[in-house]
Order: C-alpha cells, then structure tokens, then sequence
C-alpha cells in the first residue's frame, strides 16, 4: 500500500517523511532518539484526552522522565487561547524549548501541535499567525500521529483554530505548519466508536467532492481526491467499514485527501460546517456530515451517496439542531459562514454573496 501512495504522491510538494504500517508507531523511539542530545533535552506529548487513563490502547510510548505529557481537551474545537495558554504554560516554567513536539490523536490535536509547534519559534499569539503564509521561522520539530481517519490534519499545511474574539475560524496555513515526520499506524484506529470513525472518514469524502465540483482545479489535486474519494466509497459502502483492510485504506485516504486540500480548496460544506462549529459548538467532522444533509442542491450526485454511506452504516446524525435558534444566533451562523471567501468563491463564483443571501443561509441552516 506504500507503493501504491508513492506512486500517487510523487509530484506532491511540501510532503513530510512518512512510515505507513501497522506497527509503526514503534518507530517513535528512534526518531526521537536522533532529537535527544543533551541530558535535559525533552520531547512534548500532545495526546487526545480520549487516551486519558487508557494509553495502553496505544501501546508502549517512548516516554522519558523529563519529557512532558499534556492531554489535549477535544470536546471543544481548540481556540487560539488554547495555544496561547499551552504556550505560556509551557515557557513558564523556566525551560528552553522541547526538542520535539508530538501530536497523537485527531485532527483537533494534531492542529494543537501544528499550532504550538510554530508558535515556540515565532512571537506573538496565535491569531496573529491565522491567515496564509504568516508563519516566517520554522517551528519545533514536529511528528504526526493520527489515531482517527478523515481529517487530513496529518499531511495539510494548515491548523485550524477558532478566534473567540472576532468568532473566526481560521487556519494557521504555512509551509512551516507541515509536519516533519508522519507516523501513520492503522492499529491505532481499532478503538475508533463507529459514529467517529464516519463522521472523521467523511471528512475526507467531503474534502475531495468540494475539489472536484469546485474552479480552483489542478491535475494533481483532482487525481489525489479521484482516488481519495474511491477509497472512501470501498470502506464506507462496505458492510464492515473498520476491518483491517479497510481501517488502512481509510488512513491512505485520510492522507491522500489532506494532500489534495492543501494544494486546491475546499467548497460551500466547510463554510458552512464552520458556522455549526463557531456558532453551536459541533464538533468539525460531525458538522460536515450535519452540513451535508442539506447540500442536495451544490453537490446532488454526492449528496445521494453520502445518503446511501450514511444509511448503510447505520450511523447517528443529530438533526435540528438550527430549529429553535433565535435571531441573533442566525445572524452569527450567516457571519460566520460567508467570512470564508476562498471556498466560497470556489464554489460559487465571486458573486457567492448574492446566491448566499441571508434568507438562503438561514434556509440551509434550517435543513439540518
């Protein structure tokens, strides 16, 4: 399977080293061991608060007493106080810098090392860096480790955070947000609930389908999401969408997409998906697919065959959830939907505004 991303990748710029296999988290030791120079020298363990009192669910990590280990809080989308705060936190303690920075969780984690690692180099907050090619001095050595496949946080150029003060959700997309080392180990996707594994898994499908339908084409990211999205439609059109063979086809479609991405954009669903995020407080993944059940109109065919996904493994989807929202709420999902202009125009031309009115905004809202 290697061989086969190899193939697919070999025109890709700005790709990490990557190791692709069961078992290879166990590869973690060595590569930290070529960072451990001096005595005091100490690595940063980012881990998703999932993993909380059950690391034995990812084995054996090569953890040293001086390292640090921080759980990361993913009930939440992380907010750029987040990594302001773990940056303090962690220079506050009258220690230099780690040597390395470890993400090992979903998608939010990863972006929570992406973001710290670049923000130990570089001054000021993490607002300041929310935006493209903002990032001038390359971060601390960073290694991703997806224990969730979909997002594609593990090989984009970008980490995603939400503002609570202007209420933006923005990445903090730089050359130097790459990770420096994957490690991509499909055991570690086996825990997975079902629901997360569709909702993650999707993002990927959804990633690739905004690409395709969208005006920013290229031959390179149209061919990453043709194949992304084939390999979504095996896992999830499958009766068992967690088997083994699937759980590595879902982790190569989570990378190919994240590639695909990072070099087009996405179109009308993430936008839209942010404004459930920003404003309601859904988790991103599972707000695409919220999103999704009212995009019949942007993406019919995909919408079908998000349906017939969906359907097929039986997962749970709240609906609703934009009923009973008062109109101060509708103001702030219309705001924080329209602000993302480059999917949107993407998508729909430099005119999206007048498709998107407010009234056609609350409408879609209101399907969901």
């Amino acid at each position: 399977m290697t061989d086969t991303i190899d193939k697919i990748i070999k025109d890709v710029q700005e790709i990490p080293p990557y190791l692709f296999e069961a078992g290879s988290l166990r590869s973690l030791e060595a590569i930290l061991l070529q960072k451990r120079v001096a005595d005091s020298d100490y690595a940063l363990f980012l881990i998703d608060h999932y993993f909380q009192g059950h690391l034995d669910k990812l084995g054996s990590l090569p953890v040293c007493k001086q390292d640090w280990m921080h759980f990361v809080d993913t009930k939440s989308e992380p907010t750029t106080d987040d990594i302001n705060i773990l940056r303090d936190r962690l220079l506050g303690c009258d220690k230099e810098s780690p040597v390395a920075v470890i993400g090992i969780g979903g998608g939010a984690t990863m972006d929570v090392a992406k973001a710290l690692s670049n923000l130990l180099t570089n001054k000021g907050n993490a607002e300041d860096y929310q935006g493209w090619d903002l990032v001038k001095i390359p971060g601390v050595f960073k290694v991703g480790i997806p224990t969730v496949s979909g997002t594609g946080a593990e090989a984009s150029r970008t980490c995603v955070m939400i503002n609570p003060r202007n209420a933006v959700k923005l990445g903090m997309n730089s050359e130097h947000t790459v990770f420096d080392q994957l490690i991509l180990d499909p055991d570690l996707t086996r825990t997975v609930p079902s629901n997360q594994y569709f909702y993650s898994g999707m993002d990927s499908y959804i990633h690739c389908m905004e690409i395709l339908n969208g005006s920013h084409r290229s031959l390179l990211a149209d061919e990453l999401s043709v194949q992304t999205m084939k390999l979504c439609r095996e896992v999830f059109l499958d009766d068992d969408m967690k088997s083994s063979s699937n759980r590595k086809k879902l982790m190569m479609a989570s990378f190919l997409g994240g590639l695909a991405v990072a070099n087009s954009y996405v179109g009308v669903v993430h936008p839209f998906s942010a404004g459930l995020s920003v404003v309601l407080g859904v988790h991103h993944c599972m707000a695409n697919c919220i999103t999704m059940t009212a995009m019949e109109e942007f993406y019919p065919k995909e919408f079908e065959e998000f349906i017939s996904m969906i359907e097929r493994q039986k997962t749970d989807l709240p609906q609703g959830l934009c009923n009973n929202l008062d109109q101060n709420q509708y103001e702030s999902l219309y705001q924080a939907t329209i602000v993302h202009e480059k999917p949107l125009t993407n998508a729909l031309g430099s005119d999206f505004r007048n498709i998107l009115t407010k009234e056609k905004v609350k409408e879609l809202f209101l399907h969901m």
